[in-house]
C-alpha cells in the first residue's frame, strides 16, 4: 500500500475535511450526532480491524446494512484501506446474498443483526470471508464480531491512495442477476462538479483544496444537511451522499423498518435539513399524504430550512410535485439517471418554475439520444432512441465484459453509457422518457413501456399506485396487464371496469390494460422501484 496517490481519493478528501471542520456534525441518526473528527476516528478504527483480518487494497467489503451511522462509517473504513465497498440489498434472501458475496469476491461483510440468520445460512460457502461484523443486536454469533468490537481496534494510520480505487454499486435492473457497476474515485469526483458549483466552489483537485472549500462552505453557512430518505444502498442516496460528504456537509437517515413520512418531516424540522433524497412517487405520495393529514388536523412542521427535494430512479408525477409545493416552497429536482451514469436529464420544478409534466426532462449537457444506427434522434421526429451519457462514466460491470461492451459501447470514437432507457426528443429539444427497453411489452407488434401506462393510470385521483407488466397472450404475444392499489382517502367507489374506461380516455387503445387487478398494497423494493416479478406472479396467480 505504498503506491503514491495519482489523483484524488474519497478517503483522502474526507480526511482533509475532518481536519478542517472536525467539530461540525457529519452524521445525524435518531437524535445522535457524530462530528467529523469522530467519524474519521471511528472509520480509522474499523479500517484497523479490517487490516488486522488480512484485508488490503482491492479487497471487497460487502455492506448488508440498513440506513444508519454504521453504513457510512463502514464505507469510509473500506475507502481508508483502499478496499472496495459493495452494496447489498437488505431485502435479499440467502441465495441472493450468496450470489453477491460470490460475484463481488467479498472478503468482509458488515450485516445487520436482524439479517444474521441469512448470513449464517450461506457463510460456510465463502471461506475467503475474513471478517464478519454484526451491526446491533444483543448477542453476537461466535462466527462474527460485534460492530463495537470492530471499533475497539487501534486506528489505522493514514496512507497514500489513488483516484483509480473503486466503489461498487450493485444494480438489479429489470432482467438477469444483479451486476456491480464499477465507479472509480476519479469518475465519482468528476460527477460532483455541479454540486460544488452550486456552492460557489470549483471542483477540488487536491486534498488541500477540499479542506479549503469545506472551510469556506462552513463559514458561509451553506453546508448541505441531507436527509437520505432513500436507502444508502441505492444509487439515489448513495451517490448524492458522497458529494455531500466531500464538501463537508451532513447526512441524516431515518430509522429502520418501513418508510414513515411523519418521521421524515420530523427529522427535517429537528435537524434543519436543507435537502431530501427520495425515489419518486413511492416516497413522495406518502409524504404528501402526511402533509395533507397534518394540515387537516391543524398541525404543521417547520420546513423553513428545506431548499431542495431530489428524486431519481422512478417516475415522479406532476400532480404529486404540485401537491408538495402547495405545502412548502422549495426546488424539486427530478433527475434522470441510473447506476451506470448520472446527469442524463433533469426536470426542475418550483412555485415559480412550471412543471413540464410527468416524464418530461431537459437533456443533460453530456447526454444524447441515439437511434439503432448510432445517429442522433432528430427533435420532433417522433423516433424512439436510447439515452446515452458521455464521461464521466463507470468502467463497466465487474467480471462481465460482455455486458460491459453492450452497455458501454464506443460510438463515434467515444465511449458512452447506454443502460437501456428509451425516449423521444421533442421539437424544443426536451425529452420524454418512455422507459427501460428490457421491460418493454410487445403486444401485437406494438411497443408499450410500462412506465407510460402506470403514470397515466396513476393520474386518476382514486389510484394510489400501479404496476404494469406483459403477460403471455395467444393472440397478441403479450397482453398489457396492471396491478392497481386504490387511494383509500379518495372515497370514490372504483372497480376494474371504471379504471378500464378511464384508461381509454388517456391511452391509445393498444396500451390500455387488457386486465386490471385491484390489490390492497403494491409491493415495491426499499429503493422505491417496482417489483415487476411480484406483479407478474400476483396476476398469474389470480387468473
Amino acid at each position: 500500500m505504498s503506491e503514491q496517490a495519482t489523483t484524488l481519493n474519497l478517503a483522502t478528501a474526507w480526511e482533509a475535511v475532518a481536519d478542517a471542520v472536525g467539530d461540525q456534525t457529519v452524521l445525524a441518526v435518531g437524535g445522535r450526532r457524530t462530528s467529523w473528527a469522530d467519524y474519521d476516528h471511528r472509520a480509522a478504527c474499523l479500517a484497523g480491524t479490517l487490516r488486522s483480518r488480512g484485508l488490503d487494497a482491492g479487497s471487497k467489503v460487502a455492506l448488508y446494512c440498513y440506513n444508519g451511522v454504521e453504513y457510512p462509517e463502514a464505507q469510509y473504513a473500506a475507502f481508508k484501506l483502499r478496499c472496495v465497498p459493495a452494496n447489498v440489498n437488505y431485502r435479499y434472501l440467502g441465495d441472493e446474498l450468496a450470489y453477491i458475496l460470490d460475484n463481488s469476491d467479498a472478503e468482509a461483510l458488515f450485516f445487520d443483526h436482524s439479517l444474521a440468520d441469512r448470513v449464517d445460512d450461506v457463510r460456510e460457502g465463502f471461506p475467503d470471508l475474513k471478517a464478519l461484523v454484526q451491526v446491533g443486536g444483543g448477542d453476537t454469533p461466535s462466527w462474527a464480531i460485534s460492530y463495537e468490537e470492530a471499533l475497539a481496534s487501534s486506528p489505522m494510520p493514514r496512507i497514500d491512495r489513488s483516484g483509480s480505487d473503486l466503489w461498487f454499486l450493485y444494480t438489479g435492473g429489470t432482467t438477469g442477476m444483479p451486476k456491480a457497476v464499477m465507479w472509480s474515485h476519479d469518475s465519482l469526483f468528476a460527477n460532483m462538479a455541479k454540486t460544488f458549483a452550486s456552492l460557489g466552489e470549483a471542483l477540488p483537485r487536491t486534498a488541500d483544496e477540499v479542506a479549503a472549500a469545506a472551510s469556506r462552505v462552513s463559514t458561509a453557512g451553506s453546508r448541505v444537511r441531507q436527509l437520505c430518505a432513500a436507502p444508502l444502498m441505492h444509487g439515489t442516496s448513495g451517490l448524492s451522499s458522497l458529494a455531500t460528504l466531500t464538501h463537508g456537509g451532513m447526512i441524516a437517515t431515518l430509522g429502520q423498518g418501513s418508510f414513515d413520512p411523519d418521521e421524515l418531516w420530523t427529522v427535517v424540522e429537528s435537524e434543519k435539513i436543507t435537502m431530501v433524497t427520495i425515489v419518486g412517487d413511492a416516497f413522495a405520495r406518502p409524504m404528501l399524504d402526511s402533509l395533507d393529514r397534518a394540515s387537516s388536523a391543524g398541525r404543521s412542521w417547520d420546513l423553513s430550512t428545506l431548499r431542495l427535494l431530489l428524486s431519481s430512479g422512478v417516475m415522479f408525477s406532476a400532480p404529486v410535485k404540485a401537491g408538495l409545493l402547495a405545502h412548502h416552497d422549495c426546488t424539486i429536482v427530478d433527475v434522470l439517471g441510473s447506476s451506470e451514469g448520472t446527469g442524463m436529464g433533469s426536470q426542475v420544478t418550483s412555485r415559480e418554475l412550471r412543471d413540464a409534466g410527468t416524464a418530461r426532462f431537459s437533456l443533460g449537457e453530456r447526454a444524447r439520444v441515439f437511434n439503432d444506427d448510432g445517429q442522433d434522434v432528430v427533435p420532433g421526429s417522433g423516433e424512439r432512441g436510447r439515452l446515452a451519457l458521455g464521461d464521466p462514466i463507470p468502467l463497466g460491470y465487474y467480471k462481465d465484459p460482455e455486458k460491459t461492451e453492450e452497455t458501454f459501447p464506443v460510438i463515434g470514437g467515444r465511449r458512452w453509457s447506454i443502460p437501456g432507457d428509451w425516449a423521444t426528443v421533442e421539437t424544443d429539444g426536451s425529452i420524454t422518457l418512455l422507459g427501460r427497453g428490457s421491460a418493454c411489452i410487445n403486444t401485437g407488434g406494438e411497443k408499450v413501456y410500462p412506465e407510460e401506462v402506470e403514470e397515466a393510470i396513476k393520474e386518476h385521483p382514486g389510484v394510489a399506485d400501479c404496476n404494469v407488466v406483459g403477460l403471455p397472450d395467444e393472440r397478441w404475444g403479450q397482453a398489457v396487464a396492471a396491478v392497481v392499489e386504490l387511494n383509500a382517502a379518495n372515497g370514490e367507489a372504483i372497480d376494474e371496469e371504471a379504471l378500464n374506461r378511464y384508461s381509454r380516455t388517456v391511452l391509445a387503445g393498444y396500451k390500455v390494460p387488457k386486465r386490471i387487478l385491484l390489490v390492497d398494497l403494491i409491493r415495491r423494493g426499499p429503493n422505491g422501484k417496482p417489483d415487476y416479478r411480484w406483479a407478474r406472479e400476483v396476476l398469474e396467480g389470480s387468473s
